[in-house]
């Protein structure tokens, strides 16, 4: 391993990554080389800056990672201006993470613990269909070579490396999540139609074949007596056991993200044919065509009724992984003497913010929200010129934009009772 000097100020820093869920943070974490701030933070941050910030080295890359304030686009709307705000250099963002993937993408079987990359990002339910968002310009020439075939092989190889890395380190610094992988049996999908909910003695999941009771929905399959004869039948790469070597697909597409929780298998499936999505997260509609961002989000769930929390540290160490694959070969400015990728290659759109008021967050699992995207069409600015009063007004055009049409329908209701007044 290659030791590199510390950034002397923080507008050095190329590369960020902002995850939504500690538990994403700490996957990301553990593939650092080396950290800039274990005697503290060396850097600080513009005075309006909210946001904390670990710094350190992947690789050949200085990189300052951040964890939303919370779940949601606004929260990622927020944590990206203070970012960019403080950081001024930055070059390219990855949001790492989790996410709900559909078990087949392309003409390919997906599984859990593979991996998606935002090739665009699309808002499924938005009252202003603009259509997908567009990754920023500065990303694009990376994301075209990632979608390379062979690019995708090279990443997959470096993956696979670097989860094992990761899960090595997790043992060795003792941590009390487990990254190894949980088995291919555990690994089930049920047929769209068939919810995750009690069969009996609940009435809340009786009355309404389209709706569960809160306890259902923090039950595993298992506990709720979810029935194998509903699983669809489907093969493995490989019948893996508990813990054994798992090298993650990655699937590089359009993803959806949305104002409700993905909970239906039909629904997923609908909103996926007719927006071409490969994958549901919430955190890249936050981020539009203003910040070079990227989004790389390992799935620990089908996006359906039967969520499945046992992958969801998995998931993002595997998200984790591939995000250190990219960057590896991301090219580096600095001009330094850094670390190569490792050995076995050398063998072998406007900024979006989004109304999350509709969505009831106390019993709903980290990671299982899906956010809204509402694009606000205004000329491109700096960090510098997007301050904190810029970002409330933003943010504040998505509930404007909102109130308008309820008070627009208001205003028919109350025009047709006084015409039906007038014919009485």
């Amino acid at each position: 391993m290659i030791s590199t000097q510390p950034p002397k100020h923080r507008d050095e820093f190329r590369v960020a990554i902002m995850c939504a869920l500690s538990r994403e943070a700490d996957a990301v974490s553990l593939l650092f080389d080396e950290f800039w701030d274990e005697a503290g933070d060396p850097y600080g941050r513009v005075k309006s800056d909210t946001n904390f910030y670990i710094t350190g080295r992947i690789g050949k890359h200085n990189v300052v990672l951040t964890i939303m304030s919370g779940m949601g686009t606004n929260s990622a709307t927020y944590a990206a201006v203070n970012l960019r705000a403080s950081y001024t250099g930055l070059q390219l963002i990855l949001i790492v993470g989790i996410c709900g993937g559909l078990p087949r993408i392309g003409d390919k079987n997906a599984y859990l613990g593979d991996v998606v990359v935002s090739k665009q990002i699309v808002g499924y339910d938005n009252m202003f269909d603009d259509g997908p968002g567009r990754p920023n310009a500065d990303v694009r020439p990376l994301l075209a070579v990632l979608d390379t075939e062979f690019m995708e092989k090279r990443l997959k190889m470096a993956a696979a490396i670097y989860l094992k890395e990761l899960q090595q380190e997790a043992k060795e610094q003792m941590r009390r999540a487990e990254y190894h992988y949980p088995g291919a049996k555990t690994d089930a999908i049920y047929r769209p139609e068939y919810s995750h909910k009690h069969k009996d003695l609940c009435r809340a999941c009786a009355e309404d074949p389209d709706f569960f009771c809160r306890s259902a929905f923090q039950s595993s399959c298992v506990e709720i007596g979810c029935e194998p004869d509903k699983l669809i039948p489907r093969e493995h790469r490989e019948d893996l056991p508990i813990g054994a070597d798992f090298a993650p697909e990655i699937f590089i597409g359009r993803l959806g993200s949305g104002n409700t929780v993905m909970k239906s298998g039909l629904d997923r499936d609908r909103i996926a044919a007719k927006y071409n999505v490969v994958a549901f997260e919430m955190e890249g509609a936050g981020i539009g065509e203003e910040f070079p961002c990227i989004v790389v989000k390992g799935i620990c769930d089908y996006a359906d009724s039967h969520k499945n929390k046992t992958w969801q540290n998995f998931a993002a160490a595997t998200a984790a992984s591939v995000a250190k694959a990219i960057l590896a070969w991301f090219p580096s400015s600095s001009g330094g003497q850094h670390e190569p990728p490792p050995k076995a290659y050398h063998e072998s759109n406007e900024l979006s913010v989004a109304n999350n008021a509709l969505v009831d967050t106390a019993w709903v699992s980290q990671g299982d929200i899906l956010g809204s995207l509402t694009y606000n069409s205004e000329p491109v600015q700096t960090p510098e010129q997007l301050s904190i009063i810029e970002v409330h007004r933003r943010v504040y055009i998505g509930y404007e934009r909102t109130a308008f049409f309820v008070v627009l329908h208001a205003v028919w209701l109350w025009l047709l009772l006084m015409a039906l007044i007038a014919v009485e």
